[in-house]
């Protein structure tokens, strides 16, 4: 039960807190997004899987359900962020000694592992 429970906060933490910068895109717009995405030559409708990745993945995790194709999800949404608007600080420590990209990287390794692992008893299916 202990293990369930875990899965489930790691689940409704990391779903709640990429869903906030979701709802900000759906608030804001995808401007930013779409420049990002255009100007490393990809084309402009890819830009619209943030909404995928940010809104309707977390989602799936909170719920839980699909867990795991969620988790995927905003995995594959964070390594697009790594490569097209942090690439730049990938090598570098932020003021106090840290990682400049920890928190995307602890978006990134929650999702992967949540992925592997699934999301546990609670909820709506355990897949």
């Amino acid at each position: 039960m202990i293990e369930n429970t875990g899965k489930l906060i790691l689940r409704f933490v990391l779903g709640v807190l990429i869903l906030l910068h979701g709802i900000a895109k759906l608030k804001g717009g995808i401007g930013f997004i779409t420049e990002t995405v255009t100007s490393a030559g990809l084309p402009a409708v890819f830009a619209y899987g943030v909404y995928v990745g940010e809104v309707l993945a977390p989602l799936l995790l909170i719920i839980g359900w699909f867990s795991r194709i969620g988790a995927a999800v905003i995995a594959v949404n964070m390594l697009f962020a790594l490569a097209l608007v942090h690439r730049a600080e990938f090598f570098s420590l932020n003021q106090s000694g840290g990682w400049s990209l920890e928190l995307q990287g602890m978006f990134l390794f929650t999702a992967i592992s949540l992925s592997v692992t699934g999301p546990g008893r609670l909820s709506v299916n355990d897949r």
